[in-house]
């Protein structure tokens, strides 16, 4: 077994995406694979990977991936000023942020076996990903996310979260935990939605004087975006009108405003949160750094794994080899240079048996 995943791992991490891949890999690396496992027999054929992976149940698989980042994340996190394990709001971990999302792998569906949806919590500063939680489809988010967050110490931290996942049970199970929220606001909760809707479109006297506001104003890319965060904590008659929502503090709207040429597109969006003493340009920070997962962890997994274009479709192997991607961006993430890719990293490995010992080293 020992054997196996260590050929997966260091196959992934230096390109492979199919089984084919990871059993070249092994043949054409076996001599540096053997440094660290005697391979007594040679490597595995694909047949063997392929059945392996089938069999393994990914919610072990999972918990054993949790406790591994555990075990290294945070002595790690800590050196950067970013830990994610402390259990009080006033902790140096009170500004950092775990977004929570999920991704569906589109080409992992097979016959009556529907595409892979996995539900991951992302930390967005250190860039790791912290686990994830296998669901059969993206309703099923709802209940994915509060068992997702059994695993996670989130004590301390901003979880943000879209709006699947804006229900009270969520809410309440980040409270109990001793974490905050931002969590976006749409349809799925209309009457709640409406309320916070009006309440910035028509705001009393009242609530505009207390209302804080920020804006930010972003140039490139042949575009210019402008954010506007309004934050009102002028909420008792929110609470009274929709109890349940656990520690609710202050809501949020977000103006965003695209120049793109003579084109010119506006969005406002909506949100609830739990921590009462954020200034509107900490809420506008923590809710933007959400779409970290989106481009830092989804984008990259697509773009420089192809995850998205996997055929690897049958029984436990998809959601379980979801996880050795997870494991191997973690691990090259921690040895990225800087102004190299992670693509790049990727072929570096694969070339050096220096730089494949350097990604290891990492965490092992």
């Amino acid at each position: 077994m020992l054997e196996l995943l260590l050929l997966t791992i260091c196959a992934v991490i230096c390109g492979a995406e199919s089984w084919n891949d990871i059993e070249l890999f092994g043949k054409s690396k076996i001599g540096y694979l053997r440094t660290f496992l005697p391979f007594k027999n040679g490597t595995p054929s694909d047949d063997t990977l392929r059945r392996l992976f089938r069999a393994i149940a990914p919610s072990q698989f999972q918990s054993l991936f949790i406790e591994w980042v555990n075990s290294w994340l945070n002595p790690v996190v800590t050196d950067t000023s970013t830990t994610l394990s402390t259990s009080t709001s006033n902790a140096p971990n009170a500004n950092k942020v775990i977004a929570i999302d999920g991704k569906t792998s589109r080409c992992s569906h097979d016959g009556e076996q529907s595409a892979l949806h996995l539900v991951s919590a992302f930390a967005t500063e250190a860039r790791i990903v912290l686990g994830q939680m296998k669901t059969r489809e993206k309703s099923n988010e709802i209940t994915a996310i509060p068992e997702l967050l059994k695993w996670l110490d989130v004590g301390g931290a901003m979880v943000t979260i879209d709006a699947m996942g804006c229900q009270k049970a969520i809410t309440q199970k980040i409270v109990e935990q001793k974490g905050d929220y931002f969590i976006a606001l749409k349809g799925n909760q209309k009457s709640l939605y409406e309320d916070v809707k009006l309440h910035f479109e028509q705001p009393s006297d009242t609530a505009r004087a207390n209302m804080q506001e920020t804006e930010t104003v972003e140039k490139g890319h042949g575009r210019i975006e402008v954010r506007r965060c309004r934050l009102s904590k002028d909420i008792e008659w929110l609470k009274q009108r929709h109890s349940g929502w656990s520690k609710l503090e202050c809501i949020v709207a977000i103006d965003s405003e695209r120049h793109l040429g003579k084109t010119v597109s506006h969005e406002t969006r909506y949100f609830i949160g739990s921590r009462g003493n954020m200034t509107a340009a900490e809420s506008l920070a923590a809710i933007r750094s959400h779409w970290g997962i989106e481009n830092q962890l989804h984008w990259t997994l697509d773009m420089s794994f192809g995850e998205d274009k996997s055929r690897i479709r049958r029984g436990n192997a998809p959601a379980n080899m979801a996880i050795i991607r997870h494991v191997a961006l973690n691990m090259i993430r921690l040895a990225q240079i800087e102004r190299v890719s992670i693509r790049m990293m990727r072929k570096f490995a694969g070339w050096d048996n220096s730089m494949l010992t350097n990604i290891l080293a990492q965490n092992f």
